[in-house]
């Protein structure tokens, strides 16, 4: 009977073992996830005092834009975690449509080579964007969802496994999405 009891608690600390490593796997897996996303969006950080010099000599009298896109930069750079990224990107994001939008107010910008090279790495780089936060929000879901469960969910947050924040738009980006662009002839 000693032996059978002794075997029981056995294959319950391996499986506790087992548990832990999987939830230790998925911390991993959504730290790398984030590592990703973070350096995408260095990349952008770097670009973007290229694309404001580049406006700069077409549109100087556009100083406002301008600074409200350096601000919006310095933000992003020095934002920390999933919750403030997220919001320091999307309002970046805001401040670089009204650089496009002054390009189509400035014809001699958009034909401008170096200013077009910038927007089509800008555009790349934003795709970058987009597909290393679908797999960090993935990773933070998987993560998430292995720490909820039974019986993890018993002894994660002794162990500090901590619920981790996705990577989401804010509350305009959501709207804007949500809305079906207007296409006139």
């Amino acid at each position: 009977m000693e032996w059978i009891v002794l075997g029981v608690i056995v294959l319950l600390l391996l499986w506790l073992v087992v548990i832990y490593n999987r939830l230790v796997s998925l911390r991993q897996t959504t730290n790398q996830a984030w590592s990703d996303v973070d350096v995408q969006l260095k990349q952008r950080h770097d670009l973007i005092p290229n694309l404001v010099e580049t406006v700069k000599g077409y549109a100087a009298h556009e100083r406002q834009t301008l600074e409200a896109v350096v601000a919006a930069r310095n933000a992003a750079v020095s934002a920390s975690g999933p919750q403030q990224q997220a919001a320091a990107e999307n309002q970046l994001s805001g401040a670089l449509r009204q650089i496009f939008a002054l390009s189509e107010a400035y014809p001699d910008l958009k034909a401008n080579e170096n200013f077009m090279s910038l927007q089509r790495e800008l555009s790349d780089i934003e795709n970058k964007i987009a597909a290393a936060r679908r797999f960090y929000n993935n990773a933070v879901s998987e993560y998430n969802a292995m720490r909820e469960s039974v019986p993890a969910v018993f002894f994660a947050g002794a162990l500090g496994f901590r619920e981790r924040a996705f990577f989401e738009l804010d509350e305009a980006e959501k709207a804007a999405v949500k809305t079906a662009p207007q296409v006139k002839f």
